[in-house]
């Protein structure tokens, strides 16, 4: 028996990765996977006002905090959040305000800083641990946390690679997923996304007791469906009719190879379960700014699926 703990979309929330880094011996996990986007979104500036007095625009409040423990609290709370909190001058916000090439590097700085900090817990957690622990970089994350990773002593990147999970399962991996009107960092076409899983299926032994490993969910699942969205990208909430907007190729995939199990994530509306002919998909969803990691617990016995279940903790 194998025991596979999965979750997905921590965007940057230190609470949830370090959740994810001790779920698996919580609960007894042989294989530890993380599917997708694991950096934060954005920088929040917290402005010094002087006299130890900050200013905070957060989660669309205003803050007001008038002690250093007020904003240690702030900081606990926006880096647990997934975001990247970052203490300046009144003159210096008016200066980023107006120098974009300086905010993008200030937010790569912090992002590969805490990152950084991610991995050396991973290590210290895991380093004496018999759980295998794999990540794959989501569309959201940059390019430049590849590198990072690579330094890891117990974290593998498992993008584009076939990965013996036991003497009976294979893993393939990809982060990418198709077209968002966000343009982020690793999204393409359905056709390249279908040339992308091809290519590690044609590797692959056994693809009956395969898992696809997919950050994209399959189109139409059930698992891909997230609310409409307006002029501004912001999600119309209100009694509207949910839109599918998972990938077609990663469906196509499923549907012809009939692989064991299908590993998703990106959509954070999506949790659930669904099947797709023998194929047992799995989204279990995000909710990374409440610092709650969602997760699936999955027992693999010799080719079949002994149980799974949905976590949340």
């Amino acid at each position: 028996m194998t025991r596979i703990f999965f979750a997905t979309d921590v965007h940057g929330s230190e609470k949830c990765w370090k959740k994810f880094i001790n779920a698996g011996k919580f609960y007894k996990a042989d294989i530890s996977i993380l599917g997708g986007d694991l950096t934060g979104k954005a920088v929040i500036p917290i402005v010094n006002e002087g006299n130890n007095i900050y200013k905070v625009n957060f989660l669309e409040q205003e803050f007001t905090l008038k002690s250093k423990e007020e904003l240690d609290e702030m900081v606990y709370k926006i880096v647990n959040s997934g975001y990247y909190p970052y203490i300046v001058s009144r003159e210096e916000l008016k200066e980023l305000s107006v120098n974009q090439d300086k905010v993008n590097k200030i937010f790569e700085q912090l992002m590969i800083e805490r990152l950084e900090n991610w991995l050396k817990f991973a290590d210290e957690k895991l380093r004496n641990s018999k759980i295998k622990a794999y990540v794959c970089p989501g569309n959201d994350d940059p390019f430049i946390i590849d590198e990072l990773i690579k330094k890891s002593e117990v974290i593998e990147n498992a993008e584009g690679k076939v990965i013996e999970i036991d003497s009976h399962h294979e893993m393939i991996s990809t982060g990418w997923t198709n077209a968002t009107p966000w343009k982020t960092f690793r999204e393409c076409s359905e056709e390249e996304l279908k040339k992308k899983i091809e290519e590690m299926i044609q590797k692959v032994n056994n693809l009956k007791n395969c898992i696809f490993n997919l950050h994209a969910p399959p189109y139409a699942s059930g698992l891909d469906e997230a609310p409409q969205l307006d002029e501004n990208l912001k999600p119309i909430y209100g009694g509207q009719v949910l839109t599918p907007v998972g990938s077609k190729a990663v469906k196509e995939a499923i549907e012809k190879y009939q692989p064991l199990l299908g590993l998703h994530g990106h959509i954070h509306e999506g949790k659930g379960i669904s099947r797709i002919g023998r194929t047992l998909c799995v989204n279990p969803g995000s909710s990374y700014e409440e610092g709650t990691l969602l997760g699936a617990v999955i027992d693999l016995d010799k080719g079949k699926i002994a149980r799974y279940m949905l976590t949340t903790g």
